[in-house]
């Protein structure tokens, strides 16, 4: 076989047959990757690893569980040889040069046809890098260009694609490095963003230096009044033709009024789409070290908001409900609120003993985690001066992460 470099080209495989002739681990990395790009799947195999043989059971591929034979690849467009035989991967691609279909051999990649790249997606741009059958040295320029293109070191032009409208963008918990793939890959794209104080704030020094940023955290007039102007800005930039990021902490769609904007942008038919974030209510207890759910200890969580006092008239928490509960409950925006809060829970029936920790800036440099119960978190939040953002976590759970502070018997 010739020595000359490989001829890149992108293979469209949707709706054309491909064969994959083993079931182990290289399957099961490669099989995903050409389901996304819509081939219909044949594998090949007498066993498949649990992944492999999941996707079988799924539909999604068509698993001939036995050893390869002749006629396998008949109608193939390409071919995987990836058993750990290798008289079996050398009968595979020649029977597939034979009838002119180009083949990837797993275990010598002299003896196929053609070779995989390492593959990497930003932006709707496709990466890929064959590094002379490197496959580390692949991966590695691979990531370098992938990051080049997130980071901004490497310039790209905007999606085409991608038309004036409104993404609402879920920033996480405020560590950028919790940001999704797509929520910065929204903010490339992006002509305006509407940022809230707690959206990653680091992200913000990325932004092109011709992108509008609009600081939504410093809007005057209450609450209410601050909802309507940002729908107003959100909706008014794109309206002008402008791609318009409206990025906040968490997840849009918890206690972040992102279904509010998403009804203005529906009223003044505005296109408009979400990139769902890691809620905090989660995502910060998960990086203290704390589990929402644990076997034998809590099947259930449940997320209340504290922004209101319990007897506060707009209040629309059953907190009696509340307490009744037998797993754990997560507070957001109740720092203010949590000693009233902890005292109708105990005065509804929950122990005032029950295991409370209140984590602040989670996530983020300054993250401190305050450990107490019910019965106590008044006292302790005066003399630590907790203060907000913070998320709080109630039940047995906190007993579980911390044993060494709570002795349960």
């Amino acid at each position: 076989m010739s020595d000359a470099p490989p001829y890149p080209v992108g293979l469209r495989l949707g709706g054309r047959r491909v064969v994959v002739v083993g079931g182990g681990h290289v399957a099961q990395r490669r099989v995903p990757r050409l389901l996304a790009a819509g081939a219909e799947v044949v594998v090949v195999s007498p066993v498949c690893t649990p992944a492999v043989e999941g996707l079988a059971g799924a539909g999604e591929i068509d698993w001939r569980a036995r050893g390869y034979r002749d006629g396998d690849l008949e109608g193939a467009w390409y071919a995987l040889a990836a058993t750990g035989d290798p008289a079996v991967n050398a009968r595979v691609c020649a029977d597939a040069e034979a009838q002119r279909t180009f083949c990837v051999r797993a275990d010598d990649a002299t003896g196929g046809t053609a070779w995989t790249p390492a593959v990497g997606r930003h932006a709707g741009v496709t990466v890929a890098v064959l590094g002379n059958r490197e496959p580390r040295r692949s991966a590695a320029i691979r990531d370098a260009v992938i990051a080049g293109l997130r980071d901004g070191a490497i310039a790209a032009p905007h999606d085409d694609e991608a038309g004036p409208g409104v993404v609402l963008v879920g920033g996480g918990p405020g560590d950028p490095e919790l940001v999704t793939v797509a929520a910065r890959r929204a903010l490339s794209e992006a002509d305006v963003v509407v940022a809230d104080r707690l959206a990653p704030r680091e992200l913000l020094d990325e932004l092109s230096p011709d992108v509008e940023l609009v600081d939504v955290s410093k809007l005057p007039r209450g609450r209410a009044a601050a909802q309507e102007e940002i729908n107003r800005v959100i909706v008014e930039r794109a309206l002008a033709g402008r791609r318009v990021v409206r990025f906040k902490g968490g997840d849009s769609f918890v206690y972040g009024r992102g279904y509010e904007e998403a009804l203005a942008c529906e009223a003044a038919g505005v296109p408009w789409r979400v990139i769902p974030g890691l809620t905090s209510a989660i995502s910060v207890p998960a990086v203290a070290g704390i589990p929402v759910t644990h076997r034998g200890v809590a099947h259930e969580f449940t997320v209340v908001s504290g922004h209101l006092p319990p007897d506060h008239p707009d209040s629309l928490v059953e907190w009696d409900a509340v307490a009744r509960l037998r797993g754990t409950v997560v507070l957001l925006m109740a720092v203010q609120n949590l000693p009233e809060i902890a005292k109708r829970l105990v005065a509804a029936g929950r122990r005032p003993d029950t295991p409370l920790a209140v984590v602040s800036e989670g996530t983020m440099p300054g993250e401190r985690t305050l450990l107490s119960t019910l019965g106590a978190v008044g006292e302790d939040m005066a003399r630590e001066a907790v203060r907000p953002p913070a998320i709080v976590v109630v039940g047995e759970v906190v007993a579980v992460a911390n044993p060494e502070r709570y002795h349960r018997s």
